[in-house]
């Protein structure tokens, strides 16, 4: 991405103030909820990242440290970027029933993000289409085009090195809270962020810098495996969310009673966060639930097999964690269950799995019901 050196007038800054809210209306026009328009300084964000990557927070999510300086430069990611556009799109369900499937130790816990299709090409195509749009709308002024003539840009959703909350708070969408989500005071932080790059000297809009947390500490309160540290501090190796998506391998065994029936990521910072009382349901029918994933029983989902896993997941975020990792999670929710013929069947029917990792959690998980594993190495 290149761009040539403008000379300003007072003409080319209304213009562009002018654009700046056609983006925003075009955003509405595309299904985002909100946006905002941020330069490329990331003010004290690639500090505080450095800092927690120092203290060995990321646990083994190793790549974090891959092209760190693109991730807290945006220029470097893609040279020429003068302006980030940055944008919200809400995703949470209706009628999740979310503290309901949480109650029921009987059912599968999954993170109401991935309950129905995968956000990424959905919000990548719509950035795609605004970009299109944008430049459209130089094309419409061709006074202005002249003077912008190498317009480029380049969409993201999570598919990069990008520190998309810094990017976001940065561009007034909210402030990042002690649970380390960006959240919003018009609509909490149920939803997922896209930006697009773009070699344009857009105006910044004010950064939000008021922290609205205040006082309170309810996600900390109510992490099961009290991940944070401190105040906008995780420690990913104890995080649910990472144990059961991105960590490869045993899940520490200390840990796997905390987990209680969560088989894929977590909400419970975000469903006591006060803020979500203003959340907004998602209009977007690919994030509404999928195969009954929103209340599945436990057992139902642990008999799949592979093809199964394979076909119910296709377009899916589930299929990050992998059917290893999705039987090892749900081994380890059916060891936290209540005992029952079924839940040790099914268990039973998995001690000569041929994945070690699977027998590991298999065999702690009949454990906790008091049932020998006869059968198992």
């Amino acid at each position: 991405m290149t761009n040539n050196p403008i000379p300003f007038d007072p003409q080319q800054e209304a213009f562009l103030n002018a654009l700046s809210q056609e983006i925003k209306v075009l955003a509405r026009e595309f299904g985002f909820a909100d946006c905002g328009i941020t330069g490329v300084d990331l003010g004290e964000h690639p500090a505080y990242l450095k800092k927690w990557l120092a203290a060995g927070y990321e646990g083994g999510m190793q790549w974090m440290h891959n092209h760190l300086d693109k991730r807290c430069d945006p220029t470097l990611l893609e040279p020429g970027t003068l302006a980030v556009i940055t944008l919200r799109m809400d995703y949470l369900p209706p009628e999740t029933e979310a503290v309901k499937v949480l109650a029921n130790s009987e059912k599968a816990y999954v993170s109401r993000y991935a309950v129905g299709r995968d956000y990424h090409k959905l919000i990548r195509k719509r950035l795609g289409h605004m970009a299109k749009r944008i430049n459209q709308y130089l094309d419409d002024h061709p006074d202005f085009k002249e003077a912008f003539p190498d317009f480029q840009s380049r969409a993201f959703t999570d598919s990069a090195p990008i520190l998309e909350r810094a990017l976001a708070q940065r561009g007034g969408l909210g402030w990042i809270g002690k649970n380390c989500m960006l959240i919003t005071p018009k609509a909490g932080s149920w939803f997922f962020l896209g930006e697009i790059y773009l070699n344009l000297p857009l105006p910044a809009d004010p950064p939000f810098t008021k922290d609205h947390c205040g006082q309170c500490s309810a996600c900390h309160t109510a992490c099961p495996t009290n991940a944070f540290v401190a105040d906008g501090v995780l420690d990913a190796k104890r995080c649910i969310s990472y144990l059961t998506i991105e960590h490869k391998g045993s899940i520490p065994e200390e840990l796997r009673p905390l987990i209680g029936n969560r088989i894929f990521g977590c909400d419970d910072c975000q469903l006591v966060c006060p803020w979500n009382r203003f959340a907004k349901t998602t209009q977007e029918q690919d994030f509404h639930p999928r195969h009954q994933l929103d209340s599945a029983d436990l057992v139902d989902l642990f008999n799949w097999d592979e093809a199964t896993f394979l076909k119910n997941t296709e377009g899916s975020p589930l299929r990050r964690t992998g059917y290893i990792n999705w039987l090892r999670n749900l081994a380890v929710a059916l060891g936290n269950a209540p005992s029952s013929t079924k839940v040790i069947q099914a268990l039973k029917a998995r001690l000569e799995h041929p994945d070690p990792v699977v027998r590991e959690h298999v065999i702690w998980a009949l454990t906790q019901h008091q049932e020998p594993p006869a059968t198992a190495e």
